[in-house]
């Protein structure tokens, strides 16, 4: 069974801007690599990796919600259609046998604190969680040093450069 990454990420991308290229390659270097994708289905992050990971041959997922006035990507395979946003994210967050963040505003710092949340209290296996973008660094140590302070399990999320590191890592670890 392939496995799948499920990519949180912002809806306002634009392809041909430096965040939807990025969701495109990584998309792409998943797809080529046998993985399916996850996202919330729709346009920006969602639709770049949707279209990298198609065009690589590779399934993508889109697990949207009625409450948006958004268009579904057209480079989905599949599409699960859900009631409520938690719903979605709940979904989200079964379906992946890792998770990728990638820039986002607070819908996709939700989406990352559900799936650490969900480690840090042994409510899933621990499964590989990667956050790529400069601004996830500093939410990382912070959470990180609070995590220390509470004698909890620190390193849950890792914060990574570049996408290409995130590929060799999931490799290694999924296949």
């Amino acid at each position: 069974m392939k496995k799948i990454i499920t990519v949180f990420g912002s809806a306002h991308p634009k392809p041909g801007e430096e965040e939807y290229e990025t969701a495109y390659k990584l998309g792409a270097m998943l797809g080529k690599n046998g993985f399916s994708v996850c996202s919330g289905g729709f346009q920006g992050i969602m639709d770049g990796v949707s279209k990298g990971a198609t065009e690589k041959g590779g399934e993508a997922i889109g697990v949207t919600v009625n409450i948006f006035s958004a268009e579904p990507s057209k480079y989905l395979t599949k599409e699960i259609k859900c009631n409520s946003l938690f719903d979605r994210i709940e979904k989200m967050v079964e379906l992946g046998d890792a998770y990728i963040i990638l820039r986002g505003g607070t819908g996709t710092l939700v989406e990352l604190s559900i799936v650490w949340e969900y480690v840090n209290k042994n409510l899933m296996q621990a499964k590989p969680i990667f956050a790529n973008g400069e601004m996830w660094k500093p939410i990382i140590e912070t959470i990180d040093r609070r995590m220390e302070y509470e004698n909890r399990q620190t390193g849950i999320v890792n914060y990574i450069e570049n996408i290409e590191d995130c590929e060799r890592v999931l490799l290694e670890l999924l296949q």
